[in-house]
């Protein structure tokens, strides 16, 4: 399999004190991998990092993208290039639609890949297909991006983004907070369709409970800025019944 991220000796900070300590990390194509640890051990601080978050200051180490350096590029061209974050508390952007706001994304990113941009037509009709697979409600492509929108609508509509930009590598933080059940299922079964033996995931959670829905390759424990135990999938029914102790 064809390796899509590397981390290598990762070590960041922010307002001078030092988050990530030396973090070394190898996602292939075709894989997911799933990051828990306890509160601090700097999970988001990981993805902030990958996605160029201008309040954190890489001090060495590398990041490795289709064997580029995604550390050398601005935030924006990490997401042309098909790096995707879903937010743990997604933003509202009044005064911007949704359909304006994928329209502009999509044929961003088709720019960067050397594709002509979709016309008004053929971009409808993408996200009518789109919005259906995640069976996400038509009335939420006139409204601004994520104005009014509940907790499960805005996750929902994140992972809709993600459907429309077919990112290779997406890194899910935090997605399953504060969503139900029927939200989490439907996220997840969005999640399980984008899959394909050319992108990667890297799902970041405190729960077990979404692993059930998006099944792991591997599951790494992050703590203290390093990441100190990896496993498969059982691994994250270990943590759920003993926790982080041993790691804290």
């Amino acid at each position: 399999m064809k390796e899509l991220l590397r981390i290598r000796e990762l070590h960041a900070s922010i307002a001078g004190k030092e988050i990530l300590k030396g973090v070394n990390l190898s996602i292939n194509e075709g894989e997911v991998h799933a990051i828990m640890g306890p509160n601090g051990a700097g999970k988001s601080t990981l993805s902030a990092v990958i996605t160029g978050h201008p309040a954190y200051e890489v001090t060495s180490g590398e990041v490795l993208l289709n064997g580029e350096n995604l550390l050398a590029m601005p935030p924006e061209q990490r997401a042309r290039a098909g790096v995707f974050l879903s937010f743990q508390y997604p933003v509202e952007i009044p005064g911007v639609s949704m359909t304006n706001f994928m329209r502009t994304a999509v044929n961003e990113r088709r720019k960067y890949q050397g594709l002509p941009e979709l016309s008004a037509s053929e971009f409808l009709k993408l996200m009518r297909e789109k919005r259906k697979m995640l069976q996400l409600a038509d009335k939420l492509q006139g409204r601004s991006v994520n104005e009014g929108f509940s907790g499960g609508e805005k996750k929902k509509n994140e992972i809709f983004q993600m459907a429309m930009l077919e990112p290779c590598f997406s890194i899910l933080d935090e997605t399953d907070s504060g969503l139900d059940i029927d939200a989490l299922r439907i996220v997840s079964e969005g999640v399980n369709r984008l899959k394909n033996e050319h992108n990667a995931f890297l799902v970041i959670t405190h729960y077990q409970r979404l692993l059930d829905y998006i099944v792991p390759d591997f599951v790494h424990v992050l703590a203290d800025g390093q990441i100190v135990k990896t496993g498969d999938k059982t691994l994250a029914l270990e943590l759920e019944e003993k926790g982080y102790a041993e790691f804290e």
